[in-house]
């Protein structure tokens, strides 16, 4: 049930470059359109249930709306742009569309499954979706596991190196998790393994503003404990770190 950036990412690399041209022009529709007067629109903290049967739950106690699939470990930082009738779309931080909410307050998913939409309804109270914490200890455990899980799959040795501070431990830990969650999906996949082809080394550090950037065998992620649940980087920005450099060129 993974939502339909991956799908989209790991089938179609040759459209990143334009579909990055087109969530700038997003973007920038949004900040002009929400400056004149449009209120985002978001329905009630809580679990939901689509009539596709996928299930997801919708936090709303931080600064900007989480969203998380049922079974699965990854959490969508939402960003709204408005839309045409009024509607608001809830997109995460690769531009691909998550939710479409009306002014009534109807609220529309979009995953692999039903990547056209599927009508959704509210299904009871839902849980906290703050990043996890582990300790130092753990975190190194966590480390290990996950260096030996990318090693196994790419059949050499992927290094894991981490420099971030306490305050960043969240962030620190849910990128470690949806990095190498993102490095499997493309392993797994024929068309997109030769991406990996160089992959080495993945380093996790703190910065300003959340990034990832993969150059010379080495996958570069900053998080930024100021920002919040929004500050690092989705496993969609991941896989189209990879997959940007197979873009054809125009």
């Amino acid at each position: 049930m993974a939502i339909a950036v991956v799908a989209v990412a790991l089938s179609f690399a040759s459209g990143v470059v334009a579909q990055e041209r087109g969530n700038a022009q997003a973007e920038q529709s949004r900040d002009l359109r929400l400056r004149g007067g449009v209120s985002p629109v978001l329905p009630a903290a809580g679990r939901y249930v689509s009539d596709s049967g996928e299930g997801f739950t919708l936090d709303r106690s931080g600064q900007r709306p989480l969203l998380r699939f049922d079974r699965r470990d990854e959490t969508w930082v939402l960003r709204p742009t408005a839309a045409p009738r009024g509607d608001i779309i809830y997109r995460n931080d690769a531009g691909q569309q998550i939710l479409r909410v009306t002014p009534g307050g109807g609220m529309t998913v979009y995953t692999t499954r039903t990547p056209g939409g599927s009508p959704v309804s509210f299904a009871g109270e839902g849980e906290n979706l703050a990043p996890p914490t582990l300790g130092p200890a753990q975190l190194f455990q966590l480390m290990t596991r996950r260096s030996a899980m990318l090693s196994s799959a790419l059949g050499r040795l992927i290094e894991i190196n981490i420099d971030t501070g306490q305050d960043a431990e969240g962030l620190t830990v849910e990128a470690l998790i949806l990095s190498t969650d993102a490095v499997l999906r493309i392993a797994r996949s024929p068309t997109s393994r030769s991406t990996l082809t160089q992959l080495r080394r993945i380093v996790i550090v703190e910065g300003s503003r959340p990034s990832v950037a993969y150059s010379r065998g080495d996958l570069r992620i900053v998080v930024a404990p100021d920002q919040g649940v929004a500050g690092r980087p989705s496993s969609a920005r991941v896989i189209r770190a990879f997959l940007v450099q197979e873009a054809p060129r125009r």
